[in-house]
């Protein structure tokens, strides 16, 4: 999967809404990954971030799926790709 590569090798992310909603703030992130199944409310002020400051974003079919890729044991809802600092 691309995006297991991409992010497995990327030196900076982050996992998790406040983490990646921090970053955010900070202008760091250069993609975002969302989870499909995530709740709207959830995702609406992420999704609205990107559209805002264009910032890619890639959509992942379930929360589970994320996280395995993120090499968590639980699902998340947002994940990204930080900007190399």
């Amino acid at each position: 999967m691309v995006l297991d590569e991409s992010f497995k090798h990327a030196k900076s992310k982050t996992v998790g809404l406040k983490q990646t909603q921090r970053a955010l703030e900070k202008g760091r992130v250069r993609r975002v990954y969302v989870a499909k199944d995530a709740e709207a409310h959830v995702l609406r002020p992420i999704l609205e971030w990107c559209d805002h400051h264009q910032v890619e974003r890639i959509e992942i079919p379930t929360m589970k799926e994320l996280g395995k890729v993120c090499g968590i044991e639980v699902g998340t809802a947002v994940a990204a790709i930080l900007e190399d600092s």
